[in-house]
């Protein structure tokens, strides 16, 4: 993880207190409820799909060799000629590269409403001690099923499939991204279990209101 000029743990925790986090697999939704909890609990919500975009522009290659590889990997190598693990294995949020990006993104916004993060890179080990309270995170992961429809819809349409995979075989792309999304659910899993954060399986079973409500409670945003 990249390391922050904070020599306080107990001040950074504190800065903190009023961000809310939900992290965990693709496919999942995330993005989905945070835009319903923002409308229905006036939260401002940090998109780490965004913020990436920000983030390798201030990469170095002493500091964030895999994001470096990953930004010198043309498009059409980077889901297809290596197995799922040799692509899980080379992404820059498995080793926290851009994580501190984040935390300095996040002691730069006012902190006069809720923060709400909506970030897949998130990691339990890294997230765990900088939190107030267990439950001011969870990590949603979707069953296969539920992700291979998400993503299948999100990828159907070719101009996204494209501007993801490039001129590469999408089949082989897909296949790859499923496989390699598991393997990242499942360190999640086990990270999040050891450091004791709470999980929330995902399978279409509850609608995106229920969903959502029980966020609220989880985040102490109903009074908002």
């Amino acid at each position: 993880m990249t390391v922050l000029n904070q020599p306080d743990p107990a001040d950074l925790i504190r800065r903190l207190a009023h961000v809310r986090w939900i992290a965990g697999g693709t496919g999942a939704g995330k993005s989905t409820l945070a835009r319903v909890l923002a409308e229905r609990h006036d939260v401002f919500v940090y998109d780490g799909d965004l913020a990436e975009r920000r983030h390798v522009q201030r990469c170095t290659p002493q500091q964030h060799p895999y994001m470096c590889a990953l930004l010198q990997t043309p498009l059409e190598q980077r889901w297809t000629g290596r197995t799922p693990e040799e692509i899980f294995q080379g992404m820059p949020s498995l080793h926290g590269e851009t994580f501190g990006f984040v935390i300095e993104d996040l002691l730069d916004l006012p902190t006069d409403r809720p923060v709400l993060v909506d970030d897949f890179r998130i990691l339990p080990a890294d997230l765990a001690p900088l939190l107030t309270w267990p439950e001011q995170a969870v990590f949603l992961l979707p069953t296969p099923d539920f992700r291979r429809h998400a993503l299948g819809t999100r990828f159907a349409d070719i101009a996204r499939a494209r501007a993801n995979w490039g001129n590469s075989d999408h089949t082989e792309a897909m296949a790859n991204r499923l496989a390699r999304d598991e393997l990242w659910d499942g360190e999640v899993r086990r990270q999040a279990l050891k450091v004791d954060l709470p999980i929330l399986d995902v399978d279409g079973s509850k609608d995106v209101a229920e969903s959502a409500d029980e966020l609220a409670a989880r985040f102490l945003l109903a009074g908002n």
